[in-house]
C-alpha cells in the first residue's frame, strides 16, 4: 500500500470535539464508561457462548463473531480518542492513520455482511426448521464467516490504497476524531472526484447487497410466520428476530447516512456526532440488545454463574 512521493504530510492532527478543557474531561469520562461497558459486555458474551454447551449453535456462533467485531472496531477508535481528550495536541502519524483507517474499514465491512449471514441463519431456522441442522452445518458456518472476513479486509485494502494515494500537502488538521474518508478527502490537494465516485460505488454495493440479503430473508421469514396458525408460534419466531432487526436498523441507518451522501451534502461536524454513535455507542448496544430479552442467554448466564459459585 504505497503512498505517493508527493505526499508531504507525515502526521495528522485531529480537531476533536472541543477546545474547552472542562469538556475534554467530561468527554473522556463518557467515552471511558462506554468503552468499559463495550469490553465487558462483548467479551462476556463471547465467554458465555464458549462456556455454555447449549449456546453452541449457528446463531450464537455468529453472535460471538458479532461481539468480536464490535469490540475490535471500537478498540480501533475509542482508546486513541480517549487519549486525545487528555492530550495537548491530538497527533497521529501517517502510518498510524493508514492502519486505523484500514482496520476500522475492514471490520465495519465485515460486520455488514455478518449481519446478512445472521439474517440467512434466521431464514433457515424459521422457514426450514427440520433441515436447519443439516443446512447450517459447522463447515458452512465456518466457511461463511471466513469468507466475509476475507472480503471485508480485501475491500478495505482497496479503499485504503485509493485514499492514501492522494496528496496531502496543505493543512494536516483532520476535522474528526479518527481517520475516515470524508474528512481526509476534504484535506487532500489532489483531485478527489475519482475517489469519491469509487467510495460511493463500493459503499453502495456493500450496503445494498448485504441489505438486500437481509430484506429477502425477512420477506420469507414474515410470510412463513404469518402462515403459522399458532399465535404463540408467531410470537416465538418474532422474538428470535427482534434483536437482529434492531441491530440492523441502527447499524445500517447510520452507515447509509455517512457514506451514501455526495460530498457537498456532508457536514463534517454533524458527521462526528453520527460517528460517535456507530463507532462508539453501537458496539456497546449490540450485546445489550441480544441479551436483555434473550431467555437462552439469561439461562446460560445463570448456569455459568452457578457453576462458578458452587465450584
Amino acid at each position: 500500500m504505497a503512498v505517493k512521493n508527493q505526499t508531504q504530510v507525515t502526521e495528522f492532527v485531529f480537531s476533536g470535539f472541543t477546545n474547552h478543557p472542562e469538556w475534554q474531561v467530561v468527554l473522556f469520562i463518557m467515552f471511558l464508561v462506554i468503552y468499559i461497558i463495550t469490553l465487558g459486555a462483548n467479551l462476556g458474551m463471547i465467554f458465555l457462548i464458549r462456556m455454555d454447551p447449549q449456546l453452541h449453535t449457528p446463531m450464537y456462533f455468529f453472535l460471538s463473531h458479532l461481539a468480536f467485531l464490535d469490540v475490535s472496531y471500537s478498540s480501533a477508535v475509542t482508546p486513541k480518542a480517549m487519549a486525545d481528550f487528555l492530550a495537548e495536541r491530538k497527533i497521529i502519524s501517517l502510518a498510524g492513520c493508514v492502519i486505523q483507517f484500514y482496520m476500522f474499514d475492514g471490520l465495519v465491512i465485515t460486520e455488514l455482511f455478518l449481519l446478512s449471514v445472521m439474517a440467512y441463519d434466521r431464514y433457515v431456522a424459521i422457514c426450514n426448521p427440520l433441515l436447519y441442522s443439516v443446512v447450517m452445518s459447522k463447515k458452512l458456518c465456518t466457511t461463511l464467516v471466513t469468507g466475509i472476513y476475507i472480503y471485508g479486509f480485501v475491500s478495505s485494502v482497496v479503499q485504503t490504497a485509493l485514499t492514501f494515494r492522494l496528496s496531502f500537502c496543505g493543512s494536516n488538521v483532520i476535522n474528526h476524531f479518527y481517520c475516515n474518508d470524508p474528512p481526509l478527502l476534504a484535506l487532500s490537494c489532489s483531485d478527489t472526484r475519482p475517489k469519491e465516485i469509487q467510495l460511493l460505488a463500493l459503499s453502495g454495493i456493500n450496503l445494498s447487497s448485504s441489505l438486500l440479503t437481509i430484506i429477502v430473508s425477512y420477506v420469507y421469514i414474515i410470510s412463513t410466520i404469518f402462515g403459522k396458525h399458532s399465535a404463540d408460534g408467531r410470537h416465538r419466531a418474532f422474538s428470535t428476530c427482534a434483536s437482529h432487526l434492531t441491530s440492523v436498523i441502527i447499524f445500517y441507518g447510520t452507515l447509509f447516512f455517512m457514506y451514501l451522501q455526495p460530498s457537498s451534502a456532508h457536514s463534517l461536524n454533524y458527521d462526528k456526532v453520527v460517528s460517535v454513535f456507530y463507532a462508539v455507542v453501537i458496539p456497546m448496544l449490540n450485546p445489550l440488545i441480544y441479551s436483555l430479552r434473550n431467555k437462552e442467554v439469561k439461562g446460560a448466564l445463570k448456569r455459568v454463574m452457578g457453576k462458578k459459585l458452587f465450584s
